[in-house]
């Protein structure tokens, strides 16, 4: 398959500037290098993508994601290494990016398409399809400092997908709009994706990226960690996010003056056998989960609350004793053993945590632990999206 993104070894710094004010500046001027600090956006990256591919940037805020859009879009330029790029690219970056605030909406049109590489011609015939798309007709001969966000949004986007673009560059600006013009968007990178266009984009919505790509890139501190399966990159970013998800729950959550001991949860299939070893679970298949609770003291009504989540910490399913299943735990102090049955589990491919929460009579925490077991399941995928389908479509 033909590659149209080559990055090579990029390199890309900036000098940040100590000084803040021009006061600041004169007096340290005999000392400039002092007074700045050079910060490494990106360290050594190399990552190619085919004709077709919609890839996704992911990573933590600074991590490079949209340094290393800008770049390939050509707005900036790296200090070391090469980048190459095949075909007209049409990019939708930082809000407002290509716009001139003193002209309307009508000639920034036509400035930011000479820009993405149409003649006069061309964007005469595309204009009225433009504003069309944009939904901002009665503002288009206004100046677009007048513009919300959501305005300057549309038309940034009407105008990059009516340029006939080979790739597309969406940065996550697509999330100042509102719901219909998201749907909007999607529909049209939808069509893009069949019509055979390669998209990068940068998001921090994992479930955007699951479903749009079929890669994931993942930066951290300028460097790639991980260029893979959009499951398989997601669910490391999550593994980074995970100790600094679990600090901010404990700091915020108010806790019980009760505790208890937490066990690992050894994870089974319905007949009992330990999954591990890289036995997996096919969709449709049930689950066992054996739990260990230790009470130092008398706990009142207290409540067991277990919960199955995918490798990006999003929620399958969760089941709780007092909540869903109205059931009355004994109270006196000791180790509790139980087991949780999930007789069919009907989700897709992936790798799965399980979550244990013990909770109060006045459902404070008494004891969490966020990843008490794993397991996997694989099996023909049959449909798309988290909850696994075996429907069949018949012809009449």
């Amino acid at each position: 398959m033909t590659k149209v993104i080559r990055v090579e070894d990029v390199v890309k710094t900036f000098t940040i500037r100590k000084q803040k004010s021009l006061k600041e500046a004169i007096v340290n001027s005999r000392q400039g290098r002092l007074h700045t600090e050079t910060f490494t956006a990106l360290d050594h990256v190399s990552a190619s993508i085919s004709s077709g591919e919609s890839v996704g940037l992911v990573g933590p805020n600074g991590s490079g994601k949209s340094t290393l859009l800008k770049l390939i879009g050509g707005i900036l330029a790296p200090n070391a290494g090469r980048i190459a790029t095949r075909g007209r690219i049409a990019a939708l970056l930082e809000l407002g990016a290509g716009f001139h605030n003193d002209l309307s909406g009508r000639e920034n049109v036509f400035l930011n398409a000479s820009v993405l590489g149409l003649s006069q011609a061309e964007t005469r015939r595309y204009f009225d399809d433009i504003v069309e798309f944009s939904e901002i007709g009665d503002f288009i001969d206004t100046q677009v400092k007048f513009y919300s966000s959501g305005m300057y949004v549309r038309l940034a986007f009407a105008i990059a997908v009516h340029v006939d673009p080979d790739i597309l560059l969406v940065d996550e600006v697509l999330a100042v709009g509102d719901e219909p013009f998201q749907a909007k968007c999607m529909q049209r990178i939808r069509r893009f994706q069949r019509e055979g266009r390669t998209i990068v984009f940068v998001s921090h919505a994992p479930a955007q990226v699951a479903d749009l790509c079929d890669r994931a890139i993942l930066l951290q501190h300028g460097n790639v960690i991980a260029d893979d399966e959009p499951r398989l990159a997601l669910a490391t970013l999550h593994d980074f996010y995970q100790p600094a998800l679990d600090s901010a729950r404990q700091e915020s959550a108010v806790r019980s003056p009760h505790a208890a001991g937490l066990g690992a949860v050894h994870v089974s299939d319905a007949g009992g056998q330990a999954l591990t070893d890289g036995a997996t679970l096919t969709p449709g298949d049930g689950v066992r989960l054996d739990c260990v609770v230790d009470f130092p003291e008398v706990v009142p009504d207290w409540a067991f609350r277990v919960s199955i989540e995918d490798g990006m910490g999003n929620l399958y399913t969760a089941i709780d004793s007092r909540e869903h299943l109205g059931l009355s735990l004994p109270s006196e102090p000791g180790t509790k053993r139980f087991t949780v049955a999930v007789p069919a589990l009907w989700v897709g491919d992936g790798d799965y945590h399980v979550a244990i929460s013990v909770r109060d009579a006045d459902d404070l925490a008494i004891g969490e632990m966020a990843r008490a077991g794993t397991f996997t399941v694989r099996g023909l995928k049959l449909s798309d999206g988290p909850v696994y389908s075996a429907a069949r479509i018949e012809l009449h």
